[in-house]
């Protein structure tokens, strides 16, 4: 990258960026090459998942650069977490918070790093224009105050909307605790914010991560969605992520949040980051302790379940059950403890009562709606439009008569339906798969 990356030098970052002498001294006593920084700060930037880029509608205009229509806009994360259509970094993985869970903590002894405004503006500008990226993603650790740090984050924002024409994909992690006029600044830049929760509850919070608060981090979400519903615009596409593991709170406690976020308007979407122990402390797993990413598999598909299927998290979950059966996924799971709701008749069950059949994701349901219009559907029908009854039969009824002579017991059902073949949590499915693999419907 020597050859179209200019190598910042001492002057300019103090005469021409916001960073003071004081600072400069302070973070900056060794000039590093921006190729190291961009390795060092890439690589801290890979434990935070909330990274969606869609959602965004922002419109062109003559002689700007980039997009963020369909063709603009795609996005794929890798194994180790990386987004690969984003240029996904951290401003700076200096911090003055000590949060035990993160590997950027204060007392952590790790080389430290940190861009520029303008080295931030040029990296996404040439990685843009040879095809690298369709969009930024910009997080940050904490440098000298909150203030600062997003006063960094709204500069290079500004360098690339005002001073470049970049028209591109910006999703920006919100600093909690900076001032609320520079949380618009940067909102009115972004196409995505987001402000990372962490932990679900206070008491966990107060243990690993006392200098922060639930009041403190929900507090940017609530700014923009407030400001947004003043100005009788739709809230800006804002996410929050969860750490999954690091602490003993249970699914249903998760969900529970998860719901009132979305019951607020607070977020558009909860990601949830299966917890990998990079750091040794006392009150979390020991270094080199499997992440539950099973636990993460299904807690995502709880959450769909919430966002897309009208379950509510205490159908899903209660407090006697509080924790995701790992052997079914969540519809199936409560299909098996809802028995008396089944078996389902698909010529005349409305849609919201097909959507919880285990099997039925939203297209098969529109398929079923569409072709029943015409006449009553049979077994050979829903063959014909390649609708699988692989788990569905169970549950359902085909013209008043039951698929294979099933039956609703408990025990029956667990045995066959752990008797199917399903690809663990993980794993890439496989191409031929055509039923599951290709619809991943519930």
């Amino acid at each position: 990258m020597q050859y179209f990356i200019q190598p910042f030098h001492k002057k300019s970052l103090c005469q021409n960026e916001i960073f003071s002498p004081h600072i400069f001294h302070k973070y900056y006593n060794t000039i590093m090459k921006l190729e190291e920084k961009l390795q060092i700060l890439t690589d801290s930037a890979k434990y935070d998942v909330s990274c969606s880029s869609s959602g965004s509608t922002r419109g062109e205009s003559y002689g700007s650069l980039g997009a963020t229509h369909a063709s603009g806009i795609c996005h794929s994360f890798s194994a180790d977490g990386r987004c690969i259509s984003l240029l996904k970094i951290l401003f700076t993985n200096h911090c003055i918070y000590d949060c035990a869970y993160c590997i950027n903590r204060s007392s952590n002894d790790r080389q430290r790093a940190a861009f520029t405004p303008r080295e931030v503006a040029d990296l996404t500008l040439n990685f843009y224009k040879r095809n690298y990226i369709e969009g930024l993603f910009l997080s940050s650790g904490i440098v000298s105050s909150e203030d600062h740090t997003m006063e960094l984050i709204a500069k290079s924002l500004e360098i690339l909307r005002f001073e470049h024409g970049f028209n591109g994909y910006i999703h920006v992690k919100l600093i909690p605790g900076a001032s609320d006029d520079l949380i618009r600044r940067v909102t009115k830049l972004a196409d995505r914010v987001s402000s990372n929760i962490e932990l679900p509850t206070q008491k966990s919070l107060a243990l690993l991560a006392p200098e922060k608060s639930r009041e403190k981090l929900f507090a940017p979400l609530e700014l923009v969605r407030n400001d947004a519903l003043e100005q009788s615009k739709h809230p800006i596409g804002m996410s929050t992520q969860l750490i999954i593991g690091a602490t003993p709170e249970s699914d249903y406690e998760i969900l529970r949040l998860s719901s009132a976020l979305y019951n607020k308007s607070l977020l558009k979407r909860v990601y949830y980051s299966a917890y990998i122990p990079t750091v040794s402390h006392t009150l979390l797993p020991a270094l080199h302790t499997p992440p539950p990413l099973l636990r993460e598999h299904r807690l995502y598909q709880a959450d769909w379940l919430m966002r897309f299927y009208h379950f509510s998290y205490d159908e899903i979950l209660s407090p006697q059950y509080d924790t995701l059966d790992e052997r079914f996924d969540p519809k199936l799971a409560w299909a098996l403890r809802n028995l008396h709701c089944f078996p389902v008749e698909i010529n005349r069950a409305d849609k919201e009562t097909l959507l919880r059949v285990p099997g039925f994701g939203m297209r098969t349901v529109i398929k079923i709606l569409r072709a029943r219009r015409a006449r009553s559907l049979g077994e050979n029908d829903l063959k014909a439009m390649k609708i699988s009854l692989k788990r569905a039969r169970f549950f359902i009824t085909i013209q008043g008569k039951r698929v294979k002579q099933t039956t609703l017991k408990y025990e029956y059902l667990q045995n066959q339906l752990l008797a199917l073949e399903k690809p663990k949590a993980g794993t890439q499915p496989s191409l031929f798969d055509r039923f599951q693999s290709f619809t991943g419907e519930l």
